[in-house]
């Protein structure tokens, strides 16, 4: 293992677990028991962006008098009960494995719910290989502010220039980023990060960083 890195922070949606069409899906069916269509949407509008600055991009389409807590409520709702139709990304829970048994510490710092985050970790199977979790719930500001990983940081009791961030979405890139943590964009259909320390379009190709 390297002597510099010593932990990885995963992001888990888009990462880790292939959760964008369910997170879409819910957005549409609650949205639509309030009476607002957001059909039109494209199924990536909101990649990477956590659930209060959604609010704020679709409240103008959205009924008036209809409360937040309520809305996001819902969503989360539809998501959990229909959590068995999430599948792993390839290589995802392989890597994780590996990992912890070369003995690298492993958290997952989310942009979503805890009841999100929670049916994401179970429907990976991967609850005993973390050491903790972080979801949007856990912080006061989201990513792509930097409090979602530096929480992560000192809770590893590590220096973040020791752990590594894992990320799918600019937004989480940039929270890595701003923390001081190894970023690696994870881009499996290609580019697209401006600035990480690495690209990789295979969660495996993490493992050679901890070899």
């Amino acid at each position: 293992m390297s002597a510099a890195l010593k932990a990885v922070a995963w992001d888990i949606d888009g990462t880790l677990i292939d959760s964008e069409p369910l997170h879409h899906r819910a957005l549409i069916a609650a949205s639509r028991t309030f009476g607002a269509d957001l059909s039109d949407l494209p199924d990536q509008a909101f990649r990477g962006i956590h659930m209060g600055d959604v609010w704020k991009r679709v409240l103008p389409r959205m009924p008036a008098g209809t409360a937040e807590a309520e809305w996001a409520s819902r969503i989360n709702a539809h998501y959990v009960d229909n959590r068995d139709s999430l599948i792993a990304l390839p290589g995802a829970v392989a890597t994780i494995t590996a990992l912890a048994a070369r003995g690298v510490v492993q958290a997952c710092v989310s942009n979503s719910s805890r009841s999100v985050v929670d049916a994401n970790i179970a429907a990976l199977g991967i609850a005993d290989v973390l050491a903790f979790s972080i979801s949007l719930d856990d912080v006061v500001k989201g990513k792509p502010d930097p409090e979602p990983y530096r929480r992560a940081c000192e809770r590893l009791c590590l220096p973040p220039e020791q752990v590594v961030a894992v990320e799918d979405s600019h937004s989480g890139a940039l929270s890595a980023r701003a923390a001081g943590l190894y970023v690696v964009g994870y881009t499996p259909s290609g580019g697209g990060f401006d600035q990480v320390d690495l690209e990789i379009d295979r969660l495996e190709s993490l493992l050679a960083l901890f070899s």
